[in-house]
């Protein structure tokens, strides 16, 4: 009678033990998966050549000594296509422009934090936003919760 009871008490300890064990073991997991921070977008105008030259272009330019005060012009306002507005970026890290509205397309470049943007459309059920930046011919997607309307 006593070693059927050592073994119940023994078969207890082990079930909590083995129950305590596996649930360890998956909460660690889980917060070991969200401490790895993701992977920070890569843009073209990120490569270290492109940043050289443009540090040695604004260099030239700053030696260069003007005569005179140089008149702003007025820059002309572009007419914006049916349907489309101006925004900029609210993400502080930026942005990586999709060839598609989905998270596996191809990248085709980037946005950078605060750039100013026109929105060109949206996909069907508004989650994602193809835009052109400023200044720039390029237009890809993407997602509509990282931009804000600027008018």
């Amino acid at each position: 009678m006593l070693s059927g009871l050592l073994k119940l008490i023994l078969g207890f300890v082990l079930a909590i033990a083995v129950l305590l064990g596996t649930g360890l073991t998956v909460a660690l997991y889980f917060v070991n998966q969200t401490a790895i921070p993701p992977n920070k977008p890569i843009f073209a105008n990120d490569n270290p050549s492109v940043k050289n030259q443009t540090t040695k272009e604004a260099k030239d330019e700053s030696t260069l000594t003007p005569e005179s005060e140089p008149t702003p012009t007025p820059t002309p306002t572009k007419q914006l296509p049916p349907g489309a507005y101006q925004g900029r970026v609210t993400w502080s890290e930026g942005l990586s422009l999709r060839a598609e509205p989905n998270q596996e397309a191809e990248k085709l470049g980037g946005v950078t934090f605060n750039q100013k943007i026109t929105v060109l459309e949206e996909n069907p059920d508004k989650t994602w936003v193809k835009i052109r930046p400023e200044g720039s011919e390029q237009e890809g997607w993407v997602k509509i919760g990282n931009i804000e309307r600027v008018n």
